[in-house]
């Protein structure tokens, strides 16, 4: 049986967008193994009961468990937002989200405490971001936009397009017309966006990315608790998913930013 510290972190997501958060950890983490797990059978979560949401999570949750995780990261909003306080009594090791990664990087960065949050339109109504910078400080004036048609032209692959630019032209104008100094993406298809949406907001505006906040939280976690695997050769990988959908591998290996390799279809 491997160390504590040789054993890999969990990774998972209603679908593919985690992948964004994993290539963030593999970038920040190059000696951790990772286990990625995508419920692409069921996915979009956003359109499902709290209830169903959590049964789903606490699924995933157990097949990482049995792969003798370290670590788990929720790496989906939906599920961060509505799920995060069960998965955390379930799982018994050390639990990190997207949502409190990245409003702790958003409460740090801002200088005039006006904060932007790009969302879909679940995770907005759950008001997780506005409630997790406000647990942080309640001075905090923060803006949410919906966004519902962003993740369909994030897989469709068309980051430069002229109607994914005008998309995010008219989401940003609300936002940026209360003068934010700060940006959330507040979902894990937006770091594929993230040089468009730099440029439409602005030198001004700091963008907060939440896969990185999360991947630079998972890195002070594992130090912090002397869980961090050693330096060494290589990583290894491995990618669970519910469903192979026709275009999964060239949208996967987009978000991933290489190729998908070690990747096994399972029931939950």
């Amino acid at each position: 049986m491997p160390s504590l510290a040789q054993r890999p972190i969990g990774v998972f997501d209603s679908g593919i967008g985690g992948l964004t958060v994993t290539r963030a950890l593999m970038e920040r983490l190059p000696f951790e193994d990772i286990v990625y797990f995508g419920d692409t059978a069921r996915v979009p979560y956003g359109v499902k009961s709290v209830a169903t949401i959590e049964q789903f999570s606490l699924q995933m949750v157990d097949f990482l468990l049995r792969h003798e995780v370290k670590m788990l990261v929720i790496a989906c909003n939906t599920i961060a937002a509505v799920a995060d306080a069960k998965v955390r009594a379930h799982a018994g090791i050390p639990v990190l989200d997207v949502i409190d990664a990245g409003s702790r990087n958003a409460v740090t960065a801002t200088r005039s405490r006006s904060i932007g949050v790009m969302a879909t339109p679940t995770t907005v109504n759950s008001n997780a971001y506005a409630r997790g910078i406000h647990a942080l400080d309640a001075e905090m004036r923060v803006y949410s936009q919906a966004c519902p048609l962003l993740v369909p032209l994030v897989e469709e692959g068309w980051l430069e397009h002229p109607v994914t630019r005008l998309t995010a032209q008219e989401y940003l104008k609300p936002v940026l017309a209360e003068g934010v100094d700060t940006l959330v993406l507040g979902c894990t298809h937006y770091p594929l966006l993230k040089p468009l949406l730099a440029e439409l907001a602005g030198p001004s505006v700091a963008l907060v990315d939440s896969a990185v906040s999360v991947a630079e939280q998972a890195a002070r976690t594992l130090a912090e608790l002397d869980l961090a695997t050693p330096n060494r050769e290589m990583a290894h990988y491995r990618y669970y998913v519910t469903d192979i959908p026709l275009r999964f591998q060239t949208v996967g290996e987009r978000f991933l930013g290489r190729s998908l390799q070690h990747l096994e279809m399972v029931q939950l």
